[in-house]
């Protein structure tokens, strides 16, 4: 038993409730009680927290990502270029990751995202360099797990080198059969189907532009018949349009229908240049969008039709896409940008703060299909993120306790993180692993990389 006592506020997913109590079972929730009716002398003092001054809200949802990049963010080369310049110069950094730096990149993501309030992640690793040993797989699985974060990973790929008239080198690429075979090897090891699941498998072919059709082919073929969800990225530049019109004489959307790639259990990463007739098709099929904004600003890609989106009743969720196009992972920062960027392009009304929070909870639930997260709500799983509004850069803003988180605030730390009912932040910090160590480590791994020629 675990309980979250004389919170200021709690925010279930759909209703915000004043001193209440939150009550976790396991790893389940089980009840918000009003400060006022809770006799705690029912309960020993160690399974109680006090959340005085402090803002229960469902753990956030991560839908695309790229842990890796961690380990090569703000690079000065490529600050001021588009996705295609940034990916050609990029590669030839990333085809010298090895073993310690997936495991490390995925656990310094991972602790970023949970301290940012994230409780599931999914991650896109699409990059195996050749001659890579170890179980990229395996070691994400081994990081998330060591630090207690729900984790729904891509295994990602590529197969469409320069060579064949696509964008990554050959050192980075695999064949449909190496990436097909590996394929059925990870949902055979880590898929978990269970309703509180803590690891599933997703298959994700990268792009385009980085992929044969005839493997997405297989991929959507594989990923039905192992009843798994399909991700990739699409639409997220002009460059992807002009690539796809020349090589295959259609748009993106319409090349991932050839191949069979859309329906509900399919999110696109992005979506940002969709034009009307493919948002009716979106909504029609069921696909999920997961919006990245912070990425979309960086590179300059374009702003997502999100508004538009939701109003159509299509699936949006949140993303704060690589640490190498963001170059934070900062879930809490996110949800604000999506807010505010929307509200460039369509006004000030054009999202608003309980839109831009259930994308970053219940809309992520749904695209990675769990039916337990994405709320605080009795048998769902506890999932949830406490962050304190008693500070300075809160004062004023009482008024509207969640809003405030969006509006107004310096530090995106939680106070308490707690995935599947265990705490997994506590007071700031985390609980899985030493931060100093792994800040140290981090560091390490990605000098190592940067000076490799």
């Amino acid at each position: 038993m675990l309980i979250l006592k004389n919170l200021k506020s709690l925010y279930d997913g759909s209703q915000l409730y004043s001193d209440v109590n939150l009550i976790i079972n396991g790893n389940i929730i089980e009840a918000v009680v009003s400060t006022a009716d809770m006799d705690f002398s029912h309960y020993p003092s160690h399974e109680i927290i006090d959340c005085s001054g402090c803002i229960a809200v469902p753990g956030f949802v991560n839908t695309h990502h790229h842990f890796y990049q961690v380990l090569t963010r703000n690079l000065p080369e490529v600050q001021n270029a588009e996705l295609f310049e940034w990916l050609v110069f990029l590669y030839e950094k990333w085809k010298n990751i090895d073993s310690e730096a997936v495991y490390y990149s995925s656990l310094c993501a991972s602790a970023e995202l949970m301290k940012t309030g994230c409780t599931c992640s999914t991650d896109h690793h699409y990059l195996y360099p050749s001659g890579f040993t170890g179980d990229i797989m395996g070691l994400q699985f081994e990081a998330a797990g060591k630090l207690g974060l729900r984790f729904s990973p891509t295994r990602g790929s590529m197969s469409l080198s320069r060579k064949d008239g696509g964008l990554p080198p050959d050192t980075v690429v695999q064949t449909g059969t190496e990436i097909i075979k590996d394929s059925e090897r990870v949902i055979r090891e880590f898929h978990d189907e269970d309703r509180y699941s803590m690891q599933r498998i997703i298959l994700a072919p990268c792009s385009p532009f980085s992929v044969t059709t005839e493997l997405m082919k297989q991929t959507a073929l594989l990923a039905r018949e192992k009843n798994v969800l399909l991700h990739t990225h699409l639409a997220e530049t002009f460059d992807e349009n002009d690539f796809c019109i020349k090589k295959h004489g259609i748009r993106p959307l319409e090349l991932m229908k050839s191949c069979d790639f859309t329906g509900p259990d399919v999110s696109f990463a992005h979506g940002i240049h969709f034009n009307d007739e493919e948002l009716s098709y979106l909504k029609d099929s069921g696909c999920c969008i997961c919006h990245c904004p912070s990425s979309n600003m960086r590179l300059g890609s374009g702003i997502a039709r999100i508004r538009e989106m939701i109003d159509l009743g299509i699936n949006v969720s949140l993303a704060v896409d690589g640490s190498a196009s963001n170059d934070s992972c900062d879930m809490l920062g996110e949800i604000r940008a999506a807010l505010m960027l929307q509200r460039i392009k369509y006004g000030a009304s054009g999202l608003t703060v309980k839109e831009a929070f259930s994308m970053a909870s219940a809309g992520g639930a749904k695209t990675l299909n769990y039916d337990t997260i994405g709320y605080i709500k009795q048998g769902y799983a506890a999932d949830v993120a406490v962050f304190d509004i008693s500070g300075l850069e809160y004062s004023g803003s009482e008024s509207d306790p969640l809003a405030s988180l969006i509006f107004c605030g310096h530090n995106h730390t939680t106070k308490y993180t707690i995935v599947n009912g265990k705490i997994t932040v506590y007071k700031g910090e985390l609980t899985g692993f030493d931060e100093e160590e792994l800040s140290f480590k981090t560091r390490e791994i990605s000098s190592a990389l940067l000076n490799k020629f």
